[in-house]
């Protein structure tokens, strides 16, 4: 029962990577690892006039990193490799939007990063090794303008906003 209350922290494990794009093949969803949800904020310093103590520091704008991704290579096509392929070899880029979605135990979403316009940046394959036996792994890197954060808080924060 303390888990329906939210008292728990949500394991990093249980996910999945949505893109809007098509045909997708129900492997296209299943990815090992996603890394580098991250945004920061860019001040500028302000010197206040007679105020010899502190700068103040004023927000700018934002940055976001680059998304690695990464998951087990397979033998199937691939929407979304072909979509990586037709970037970084024949430079035709179309940018698309994902939703990246945390799950809880009952594979209901908790957490959500919808990332805008992304497109490939760089697509790496599985170092070939005959003396290990290992999953290969392909890695996506994407570039992308910015993601907006969908869960019960930015609704909150967004009805606080209405209210003034």
């Amino acid at each position: 029962m303390a888990d329906i209350l939210g008292t728990y922290p949500l394991v990093g494990f249980h996910f999945i990577v949505a893109f809007e794009l098509f045909p997708q093949l129900p492997h296209d969803f299943r990815f090992q690892e996603v890394s580098g949800l991250s945004v920061d904020v860019e001040m500028e310093s302000f010197r206040e006039g007679g105020q010899n103590r502190f700068e103040h520091q004023l927000p700018v704008k934002t940055r976001y990193s680059d998304i690695t991704l990464k998951r087990g290579m397979f033998e199937l096509p691939s929407g979304i490799m072909a979509w990586c392929i037709n970037g970084v070899q024949n430079f035709i880029f179309q940018p698309t939007n994902l939703l990246i979605t945390m799950l809880n135990d009952q594979h209901i979403p908790v957490q959500n990063w919808y990332v805008v316009n992304a497109i490939p940046k760089r697509v790496e394959f599985a170092t070939l090794n005959a003396e290990q036996s290992q999953v290969a792994i392909e890695t996506l890197v994407l570039s992308y303008n910015y993601f907006n954060i969908l869960n019960a808080s930015t609704a909150l924060a967004a009805g606080m906003n209405a209210l003034g």
